[in-house]
């Protein structure tokens, strides 16, 4: 069948939409209309955020069956985050050729091939490969996800676009990760990665029918994609993202004894504070891919101000239960920052795209890897649960700090907001 989209490569840098090459696309073109390619990416980011939560639920089960303690357990949660910050930036450089339908199909199937190895792993060392290697398609596939979404709509709805993909993140945070580990603890916890396996398939026989065919940019080299590292802009976008969205990691990472032994919550109401922080990433990735399409640097600036001062706040509700579980929820919304970062990436990346679109994801796990170690030390120094709201604030001012540098950058070299 003919391709039904072809694009520039210009266009495909600029995020604009791509036009039917023949009177036979222009035919088929219906049948990519509409949100029928967003969902099908959607999906994919579902699946993978199913996968990366659902083990935390099931550690227990786990460390029981690979005869190992719950803290060694927890070693299969670094691995997978190990595997993404590796696998983004690598997989995008050596995948730079290629299609990106094609691309987003042979990472999804990466993608489910690991997690049945985890479902079949017979020991703790395979089980850590397998988790190193399922993480290995996390960042590229978001990536590439959102280049391929933005470039299926008008320019002013690009964030829109993104948000929509990754809404399939903050939905498994709310519906996929309970579901699959109710059925992981009902049928054994290897059932939870069988499942997740599955959706990863599905996203590829989805993408495959569903998502426009673009050649390959002829130009598009390994090369061309480091170049994005020689960019200031992207290191200092990268850099918002790593430090000012470690704060709400902070703050999560040890919400249920927050909940528990600070705000004296019956342990039947942890599932409605984790529903509550769902609900908040749902709101605030829609809400903040609208704004981001109506004023992009504004709202990075507005989202990090936004968190500093719930993250603040969380330290004056955290003894009250209620108060904190609602609080829970405005912290949640700190993921409006996604959306719009990754369209800024997009605008300074330049000629670097795929790299850029996969590293903002590596930046997001650095940034949960900051948030829950510094959350940590300031609770093992004896500062209370507490505490973590103040280092959620100093985390989301230092990204305000990187966010008022970059904007002195742009100003100093005449460059618009918007390359």
């Amino acid at each position: 069948m003919a391709a039904p989209h072809a694009q520039s490569a210009a266009d495909d840098v600029r995020g604009a939409n791509a036009s039917p090459s023949s009177p036979i696309a222009e035919a088929d073109a219906s049948r990519y209309t509409g949100r029928l390619p967003l969902l099908a990416l959607g999906v994919g980011s579902f699946a993978i955020g199913t996968g990366e939560f659902v083990i935390m639920g099931l550690l227990p089960d786990a460390a029981r069956d690979l005869a190992i303690s719950i803290p060694e357990a927890g070693h299969l949660i670094s691995a997978y985050a190990l595997g993404v910050v590796i696998g983004a930036p690598l997989l995008a450089v050596l995948g730079a050729r290629w299609p990106r339908r094609n691309l987003l199909i042979a990472l999804m199937a990466v993608f489910a091939a690991g997690n049945i190895a985890s479902a079949l792993a017979p020991s703790y060392l395979s089980m850590l490969v397998a988790r190193l290697l399922t993480g290995f398609p996390h960042g590229t596939y978001f990536g590439v996800a959102a280049l391929v979404a933005a470039s299926l709509v008008a320019r002013e709805r690009r964030a829109q676009a993104v948000g929509l993909v990754m809404l399939g993140l903050t939905i498994a945070t709310l519906v996929g990760v309970p579901i699959a580990a109710t059925v992981g603890t009902w049928l054994g916890w290897r059932s939870a990665f069988l499942i997740v396996g599955a959706l990863g398939a599905l996203t590829a026989l989805l993408v495959w029918r569903c998502v426009p065919f673009v050649p390959a940019d002829r130009h598009a080299s390994p090369l061309r994609e480091l170049s994005a590292l020689k960019r200031k802009q992207v290191w200092l976008t990268l850099g918002i993202g790593a430090i000012g969205f470690g704060g709400m990691f902070s703050v999560f990472s040890y919400i249920k004894p927050t909940m528990l032994e600070l705000a004296h919550m019956p342990a039947s109401g942890i599932p409605v504070v984790l529903a509550l922080f769902g609900v908040g990433m749902v709101a605030g990735n829609l809400a903040g891919a609208r704004l981001a399409d109506k004023a992009l640097m504004p709202t990075i600036g507005g989202v990090l101000l936004w968190t500093a001062l719930v993250l603040a706040a969380f330290t004056f509700t955290a003894p009250h239960a209620w108060l904190a579980a609602f609080n829970v929820l405005l912290v949640g919304t700190a993921v409006a920052l996604g959306p719009a970062l990754q369209i800024r990436l997009m605008d300074v990346a330049g000629d670097a795209q795929t790299l850029a679109a996969a590293l903002n994801h590596s930046a997001f796990n650095m940034a949960n890897a900051l948030g829950a170690w510094l959350g940590g030390v300031t609770i093992a120094a004896g500062y209370g649960w507490a505490s973590t709201g103040w280092v959620g604030l100093l985390l989301a001012l230092g990204g305000l700090v990187i966010y008022a540098w970059s904007m002195l950058d742009m100003d100093r070299r005449g460059a618009p907001a918007a390359a």
